[in-house]
């Protein structure tokens, strides 16, 4: 794609915006055109290989964790379980970083980044992977998916000869990985509103400028709904009055969730300082040091087992599945298993993050979640608010990323209700945890400390 040829002011004396003028040069030019076309039609590949991988993934997991133990008779998998897949997990993927190109994708203690993808290091991403999150790292799979739809969309190009330039393999790796987290999110909107925060469009200046738009929309939306109705008058919305599951926000669900977003931020920055500790842990003699972790990080899910009488699988895992039967059935955990869930899960989490290979999402999630529903007795605050709170502001602390995340836990959640907290405590989250000390860096091999505070869009 060529840059656009400068355009002359508009005649009269008056000029057109310059950035609307820069839009539409690039909107015009030929090369960029097809890069949009190219787009949609690499879409489809990468969607599908993307689907086939989750899939496989699933598959691959629900073989180890419920089949097998199944046909030993058990209903659970024993305490012991996580142990030797945890080992071989660790070994498999400290062989790819220290052998592979591309170290088998980034650290997950880095957060979320677009850039990088690659071809050559696809193998290593999918290796990786595989080896981690069925064997029960405490991962999601969004990272690898990123970097496996970026890498795929280059490789679709390089197949057709399409021209390599910097900036079409930089948007083309943005529209592939779009693609394939599209279908682990199952909605484009969150993939789009994500890829726009992880590239960093705006810079700081996008942060500053829509934090104070996002909670303003949030506090005003408490008003407006008057935590609950104070008025009975309608003033009419631009909505459609589709059914949503009953409920009403109270004064007390505001506070607590204020309160306990700053809370859950200060723990998982914690947590993610402890995985950027870990990342330069397993930076030198990688295999043996990977292994280690791996198997400690099993050894949280073992004690949590001893402890509960639960599966372990409430630990090693992404905790997708165990969020969705939390939020179905709240009540089914009790507090000792709520705080015992929390600080084995925070701990392995904490070891696989600087690890094994995965995404940082779907863990944040459920710790949220469960703090949400260990405090919901507080008085005033119920469990789906509590919830949604918790979830915004632990993923919101992990990625560092407040619009996307609030988009994605309300499209998780399914109602409307709750947007205003799940907004708040997001903000609050995400200033809370940009105010805390950074923290450590992660230490690349050789030991060397990385200059500047670590962040959602860092680099590896």
């Amino acid at each position: 794609m060529t840059e656009p040829k400068p355009r002359p002011a508009a005649s009269g004396g008056g000029t057109q915006p310059p950035v609307a003028d820069r839009l539409r040069d690039v909107l015009r030019t030929p090369g960029y055109l097809k890069l949009l076309v190219f787009s949609a039609l690499i879409g489809v590949p990468v969607s599908l290989v993307a689907f086939w991988f989750l899939a496989g993934l699933q598959e691959l997991n629900h073989l180890l964790w419920t089949d097998l133990p199944q046909a030993m008779d058990r209903d659970i998998p024993p305490w012991w379980w996580p142990l030797p897949l945890l080992l071989i997990a660790g070994v498999a993927v400290g062989l790819v970083v220290r052998h592979m190109p591309g170290a088998g994708g980034h650290i997950p203690a880095s957060g979320l980044h677009a850039g990088g993808a690659s071809t050559a290091a696809l193998p290593g991403v999918v290796i990786a992977a595989t080896a981690s999150i069925p064997l029960g790292a405490t991962l999601g799979p969004e990272a690898p998916l990123m970097a496996l739809g970026g890498g795929l969309a280059l490789l679709f190009r390089d197949l057709v000869r399409a021209p390599d330039t910097p900036q079409s393999s930089a948007l083309l790796g943005a529209a592939g990985a779009g693609a394939a987290i599209a279908v682990l999110f199952g909605n484009p909107l969150v993939a789009g509103v994500l890829l726009i925060e992880v590239a960093g469009v705006g810079g700081p200046q996008l942060f500053a400028v829509m934090l104070p738009a996002l909670l303003s929309s949030g506090v005003g939306a408490v008003v407006f709904t008057g935590f609950g109705s104070w008025t009975g008058l309608d003033t009419g919305s631009l909505t459609l009055k589709l059914p949503q599951p009953p409920s009403t926000l109270d004064t007390g669900d505001v506070v607590w969730s204020i309160l306990m977003a700053a809370a859950i931020a200060a723990l998982i920055h914690v947590i993610m300082a402890g995985g950027r500790l870990t990342a330069s842990f397993v930076a030198v003699r990688t295999v043996p040091k990977t292994a280690v972790c791996a198997v400690a990080a099993g050894c949280c899910a073992a004690l949590y087992t001893l402890v509960t009488d639960r599966t372990p699988a409430d630990v090693a895992s992404s905790g997708q599945d165990t969020l969705a039967s939390m939020a179905s059935d709240p009540h089914a955990w009790g507090v000792g298993a709520l705080l015992a869930v929390l600080l084995f899960k925070g701990a392995a989490y904490t070891l696989c993050l600087g690890s094994l290979r995965g995404g940082p999402v779907f863990p944040s999630l459920f710790l949220g979640g469960a703090v949400g529903v260990l405090l919901a007795p507080l008085p005033g605050l119920g469990v789906v608010p509590g919830m949604a709170a918790g979830m915004a502001a632990a993923v919101t602390s992990a990625l560092r990323l407040p619009l996307s995340c609030a988009v994605l836990v309300v499209l998780m959640l399914g109602n409307a209700a709750t947007i205003p907290v799940v907004i708040i405590a997001a903000v609050v989250a995400f200033v809370t945890t940009e105010l805390l000390p950074p923290g450590p860096s992660i230490r690349p091999a050789g030991g060397a400390r990385p200059k500047g505070r670590e962040s959602a869009v860092a680099k590896d």
